[in-house]
């Protein structure tokens, strides 16, 4: 895969980031507003001085005046940008590129979503018509096909599996219990995640993520820039994104216990960042947990685990808040629920907490005192055997 990258070019000066969760009495202009205005102030700048914006939202707005109209921009460039659960971090990939090329100085990536209300329990937006070959099936009954394939081909007890995917639900509530933004802010124990009513397959509801409200915003700039605003921006090592062939559900040899995007978008950004060894030089990962085993499943393909050793990982606490590698600090998708546009760039927010030492204390990881640097960013979009992927890389240095 070719990809030169934009390492170091440029950084994060600002972040703002909403509570997720039902906000009945505000719609996404209203979320934008406060996401964008906790940026600014965070940056220290006015909206003004921002050259081009970039939105990212699935449904919940068309073209760019979905951000203009509300931030009261005038005649500035605004772009919106849609690519499924990835949709906020290709708001943040395009708004660095275009201050990478030169052509602006100062640039935001926003996000939003405003699901609670649209009168469904997920995403109001039908699929465009296809070819009638794949299989019309819920979001928790496809990801739900991983674990008994993954049991299979490494041998794991149906019972031992199950005890994996409740650690995994287990420790996302745990963070998110301690995160103020946060839909889901109490921690569940792992009996009742174990018994809770089946959803599909072997997935209980506290093995998917929930629905939810919430923006984001980031302010980026020219890396020698940086230090005008801030003593400790977040330096861009690498975005990499890819969409696959969408091919695996109609593929008897797709196995599903892997996304091959990711493993593409992964590999690509490691080499974009000149990182060799990812479970000993990442700080903390930030990954896209719809639900439980692809959680699991993306340990290894983001090669924080080796093949089919993953589980027992999950097991040991490795990647729990004071592991060696702690992925989903804040909570990830099961405490914050998935506003499709926001989470990328909610995502990107944690690592700006933790990286600068900001986050709250009850939940801030050891690894970034321990000399760790990097923070890793990953969405997936789609369902296994069709999807797209984002992996993205900052540091501090």
């Amino acid at each position: 895969m070719a990809s030169h990258g934009i390492r170091d070019r440029v950084a994060v000066i600002g972040m703002g980031c909403t509570p997720f969760g039902e906000h009945w009495d505000k719609g996404p202009e209203d979320l934008l507003v406060d996401a964008v205005g906790e940026a600014l102030t965070s940056a220290g700048v006015e909206k003004d001085e921002v050259d081009a914006y970039w939105v990212g939202t699935m449904g919940s707005g068309i073209s760019g005046l979905t951000l203009s109209r509300p931030l009261r921009i005038d005649y500035k460039p605004v772009t919106r940008v849609e690519n499924m659960c990835a949709t906020g971090s290709e708001s943040f990939r395009n708004a660095c590129y275009a201050v990478a090329s030169g052509a602006f100085d100062m640039v935001m990536a926003t996000g939003v979503e405003k699901l609670k209300d649209g009168g469904f329990s997920g995403l109001a937006i039908s699929s465009p018509p296809g070819d009638g070959t794949t299989a019309d099936l819920s979001a928790p009954a496809l990801f739900s096909l991983l674990g008994p394939a993954y049991c299979k081909k490494y041998g794991v007890d149906e019972n031992e599996f199950k005890d994996v995917l409740t650690r995994i639900a287990w420790k996302n509530h745990y963070n998110g219990a301690r995160n103020p933004r946060a839909q889901f802010r109490k921690e569940v124990a792992k009996e009742a995640i174990a018994c809770s009513p089946i959803m599909a397959g072997n997935l209980g509801i506290f093995d998917c993520s929930g629905v939810s409200d919430g923006s984001a915003a980031a302010i980026i700039v020219r890396t020698e820039d940086a230090h005008k605003y801030t003593d400790k921006p977040l330096i861009v090592k690498a975005l990499s994104f890819v969409a696959g062939p969408a091919t695996g559900v109609v593929d008897n040899d797709y196995d599903y216990t892997t996304f091959t995007e990711v493993v593409a978008s992964a590999k690509d950004a490691y080499a974009q960042a000149g990182v060799t060894d990812p479970r000993s030089e990442i700080a903390m990962a930030e990954v896209h947990d719809c639900f439980t085993p692809t959680e699991l499943v993306l340990m290894e393909d983001l090669g924080f685990a080796e093949r089919g050793f993953a589980w027992k990982e999950v097991l040991a606490g490795t990647f729990d808040l004071e592991g060696d590698l702690p992925v989903n600090p804040d909570g990830g998708l099961k405490a914050f629920g998935h506003p499709i546009g926001a989470s990328g760039l909610r995502m990107l927010f944690e690592c700006w907490l933790q990286l600068r030492g900001e986050a709250p204390e009850d939940r801030r990881i050891k690894t970034v005192d321990q000399g760790k640097k990097l923070g890793l960013t990953h969405n997936l979009g789609g369902s296994p055997g069709e999807c797209v992927s984002y992996v993205g890389i900052v540091g501090t240095e």
